[in-house]
């Protein structure tokens, strides 16, 4: 017999479908970023930069939107899903992020900033919990 209330059960369909949500936006990221990171100011790949700021900023701010850090896993998990699919080559042998600069700083610097997120997100909710427990 199950024993979570309704009210139980309610929240965690919630929580489920939010971090539902936040896996697909870091699908979306990822895949327009996949499109965009060409675009260049000059010789700054701007479009890869900030491509790469996007998923940092939407990583930590979904850790302190969910009030924890596998908030803040999850556009991560999807944003490496999207960008590293496109990344493959197909047995025709095009690709969608090609082997330059721009794309190695949209692949890279995404995967870099992905994971400095997450691991904000762990230490910040690392801190919290030892300054709730009185230590």
């Amino acid at each position: 017999m199950d024993n979570a209330t309704p009210d139980r059960r309610g929240a965690t369909v919630v929580t489920s479908s939010a971090y539902t949500l936040l896996f697909l936006l870091g699908a979306l990221e990822g895949l327009l970023g996949a499109f965009h990171y060409s675009q260049a100011i000059g010789p700054v790949p701007a479009g890869a930069l900030a491509a790469d700021l996007v998923i940092f900023v939407t990583c930590v701010a979904a850790a302190w939107g969910m009030r924890a850090p596998t908030g803040g896993l999850m556009p991560a998990v999807g944003w490496f899903a999207a960008a590293f699919v496109l990344a493959m080559a197909t047995p025709g042998g095009s690709v969608v992020i090609t082997n330059t600069s721009a794309g190695k700083w949209f692949l890279y610097g995404g995967a870099v900033c992905a994971v400095a997120a997450v691991m904000t997100s762990f230490a910040w909710q690392s801190r919290a919990r030892q300054a709730g427990s009185g230590r």
